[in-house]
């Protein structure tokens, strides 16, 4: 005879299996958060910058995994994100010329491949992408036709099923708080009496010491503190909903700094980037020096939310049992709006190997991005003035080696550089087999160059949001450096 103690028993019996199934559930499928800032390179307080003020930042790397070694696979973010959101070398999808697919030459992801957030949403998460506020869509800026709907549920998790596990991404604007004068404002009001003064500024010895240089690297160094202030804002919306204990946060860059030798670029500056795995109940401390591309964050984050990884992914998994470290990571540099170019580099061991395809070039050709910006102009003003030391020239070079070669271990500026010192004849041909090899085994599409068809295209959406506003000046810049790049290829420069 069953009882209502009976009853009783295996109601509660059952309540505890629940709960432990529930738990069960939550181990194997934790929470993953990516937060994702623009324009920012390593200059933060667990880095060695003293004058940031970054302590939530500084805490997720005290208590998480830092990869010291990480590079983006492309300086800008369109290719970064494309790549980021694939887990694929923007190379190897067709997504590698900057704000590609904007115009009636549309790019589509080749058979078969699928974003991240497609993958985590087939297995049952709850999909966001957000800004800094959780109000609003975040920034996603794909090189490719994608379905917004078919990728995210909402721009944050609060709507979500009970006990559905997330994937969210948080777009923090970083570096380019700088560019609008009413986001400087708001660092400045926020940050209040701890703003950096442009007098106590070290810059890197190829930028010329001058008000204009220091003055917008004290706002960028302010940028980053006021980034930290939201990352805490995060933390403590995770902390009140009880969140800490089953959610992953990736804490990465899309790429460095936008300054004249760092996004779009090569260099350190431009391509080496923060990455932080906070996961106290997975992971204990510790500082990596193992080489890391960023998209490496997607397959990682599939396998900790076992989900399986497709074989098609150019991702590494960093928390496989038998995960075997990079040997060398890989970036590119393809066209950047209007500014066709064409560079690759190899980072292995403390080497750094960088292949101008378009040695006949200047470093910094024209370019509408970069070129109305304060300290641009006083750039050239001084290198026509004769006011660079050699080390800044470097930059405002007209030509540019075929090879260039760097030991980071001793020059971590990459101003000295080694491709025509024969003692470093191992070393060259070295990086330079192995880029090779790379551009043969993932079918590197920027060998071929962008068609008439596709840049005439990208171009006109480019143009247009110019002359929608009526800025005309820009416009009439733009066109110039557009036929400027026109017949620079007609003279195969």
């Amino acid at each position: 005879m069953i009882t209502k103690k009976h009853i009783s028993t295996i109601a509660m019996a059952c309540l505890i299996v629940t709960i432990s199934c529930k738990k069960e559930v939550e181990k194997i499928s934790p929470n993953i958060i990516w937060i994702v800032v623009e324009d920012m390179s390593s200059h933060l307080g667990f880095q060695g910058e003293t004058l940031v003020h970054t302590p939530n930042i500084d805490q997720l790397a005290a208590n998480g995994l830092v990869y010291r070694n990480a590079y983006v696979t492309a300086p800008v973010c369109s290719t970064s994100r494309s790549a980021m959101i694939t887990g694929m070398f923007q190379t190897s999808i067709g997504s590698h010329h900057h704000r590609s697919s904007r115009g009636t030459h549309k790019i589509h992801l080749p058979k078969g491949i699928k974003t991240i957030p497609e993958l985590f949403k087939a297995k049952g998460y709850y999909t966001s992408n957000s800004q800094e506020g959780f109000d609003k869509p975040g920034k996603e800026d794909y090189n490719f036709v994608y379905s917004r709907q078919d990728m995210y549920d909402g721009p944050d998790w609060s709507s979500r099923a009970k006990g559905q596990p997330f994937f969210a991404q948080i777009q923090l604007r970083g570096g380019k708080l700088r560019n609008v004068p009413k986001w400087n404002e708001e660092v400045i009001a926020g940050l209040g009496q701890t703003v950096v003064d442009p007098l106590q500024v070290k810059l890197p010895p190829y930028y010329p010491n001058c008000d204009a240089f220091r003055k917008d690297w004290a706002d960028y160094l302010n940028a980053v503190s006021y980034t930290d202030i939201e990352v805490g804002k995060i933390m403590d919306r995770l902390k009140k909903e009880g969140l800490l204990n089953n959610t992953v946060i990736f804490f990465i860059t899309d790429h460095g700094i936008s300054q004249a030798r760092g996004k779009q670029f090569m260099y350190d500056e431009g391509t080496r980037i923060p990455f932080v795995v906070w996961a106290p109940e997975l992971f204990k401390p510790e500082v990596k020096s193992e080489l890391i591309n960023h998209i490496d964050m997607a397959a990682s984050s599939l396998g900790l939310a076992g989900i399986e990884i497709p074989n098609y992914m150019e991702s590494k998994p960093l928390f496989n049992k038998n995960h075997t470290p990079r040997d060398y990571v890989v970036s590119a540099r393809d066209r950047c709006d209007e500014t066709v170019d064409h560079i690759r580099s190899i980072r292995k061991g403390n080497f750094k190997y960088i292949k101008n395809y378009l040695p006949n070039r200047p470093y910094l050709q024209p370019c509408n991005y970069k070129d109305h910006k304060p300290w641009m102009s006083v750039l050239k003003e001084m290198d026509i003035n004769g006011e660079l030391d050699t080390v800044q020239q470097l930059v405002t070079a007209k030509y540019r080696p075929v090879e260039e070669l760097y030991d980071l271990s001793k020059d971590p500026f990459e101003i000295n550089n080694l491709a025509s010192d024969k003692a470093f004849d191992s070393q060259l041909k070295q990086c330079r087999n192995t880029l090779f090899n790379w551009i043969e085994q993932t079918s590197d599409q920027g060998l071929a160059p962008e068609s008439v068809e596709s840049y005439d295209s990208d171009m006109k959406a480019y143009l247009e949001p110019f002359r929608r506003r009526g800025k005309m000046e820009q416009v009439k810049n733009i066109e110039a450096n557009i036929a400027i790049m026109k017949k620079w290829e007609k003279e195969g420069k």
